[in-house]
């Protein structure tokens, strides 16, 4: 098995948003505002190479929505899905597997793509998966997810013929196993990788970024904050005490991290890089 780290850019939220009930004084030293109180996050994805499969753990923003759209968010930084991809010898054609955490747009947005004017899977050769509790809340959005689930982004892969429905028992390749977090939004999947004697655990928006292992520091943006903080101190306890590699998503500069026990509770130990582990 081999891992591989897939940028696709940088983008902005609101720091109040992404940190929610914590003060500003506190967050804005551990990703400091613009003069628009916008913080600078990454869009980071995982490949998995085993054998004959290519598994793709999200996709980031992608290209097709309009100028004005972007202007919300600020899209930066020179790398794309494309050329992470080719960075390391692939191309989107040679992709298997898509692994969609949720369908919040800049989790899944890369799935689709503009050609001749239509919308087409970005992986014309890769079933896409994820969680059908997630798949039938987002054709239903509420008010306060409701901008976030687009549907370009999500009618045109169930059109394809190629979405496929995670169930508990699915193992989609060797070492692969998830759970499901209702905090952030409704059946988020949180990938688990197994690989030789190492757990990495691709943290989606459960725990979006580093500066997120403290279990009050939630997202403003999850529809049950108080779950969000139950199921991350579950987690965080096992991971901690199982010595989990945790990935994460939007960290602009910390993209793998260790845990440890302190007298405040879990919190990070060593900042790593992925072709840094021992796998």
């Amino acid at each position: 098995m081999n891992l591989y780290t897939i940028n696709t850019g940088f983008f902005k939220l609101d720091g109040g948003a992404m940190f929610g009930v914590v003060p500003k004084t506190l967050w804005n030293k551990l990703n400091p505002a613009d003069e628009n109180n916008l913080c600078t996050w990454a869009l980071r994805c995982l490949l998995i190479e085993e054998g004959n499969q290519l598994i793709l753990i999200d996709c980031g923003l992608g290209n097709k929505q309009s100028e004005k759209f972007f202007s919300y968010y600020q899209p930066h930084g020179d790398d794309t899905l494309e050329k992470s991809l080719d960075k390391h010898g692939f191309t989107p054609d040679d992709v298997t597997d898509v692994i969609l955490t949720h369908l919040h747009f800049d989790h899944c947005g890369g799935a689709i793509k503009i050609e001749n004017e239509k919308f087409v899977p970005a992986f014309r050769n890769a079933v896409y998966w994820l969680h059908e509790n997630h798949w039938n809340w987002a054709l239903q959005p509420n008010e306060r997810e409701k901008a976030s689930f687009l549907k370009e982004n999500i009618l045109p892969i169930h059109q394809s013929g190629r979405l496929r429905f995670l169930k508990k028992d699915d193992r989609i390749f060797p070492g692969f196993d998830f759970f499901l977090s209702n905090g952030h939004t409704e059946a988020m999947v949180i990938p688990h990788i197994r690989c030789k004697d190492t757990t990495i655990v691709y943290m989606a928006d459960l725990i979006p970024s580093s500066a997120h292992i403290p279990v009050p520091y939630v997202m403003g943006y999850d529809i049950r904050p108080l779950v969000t903080m139950s199921e991350k101190k579950d987690f965080l306890d096992k991971a901690c005490k199982e010595n989990y590699i945790l990935f994460f998503e939007h960290d602009r500069t910390v993209e793998c991290c260790s845990l440890t026990l302190t007298d405040k509770g879990v919190r990070m130990d060593k900042t790593l890089k992925l072709d840094e582990l021992s796998i």
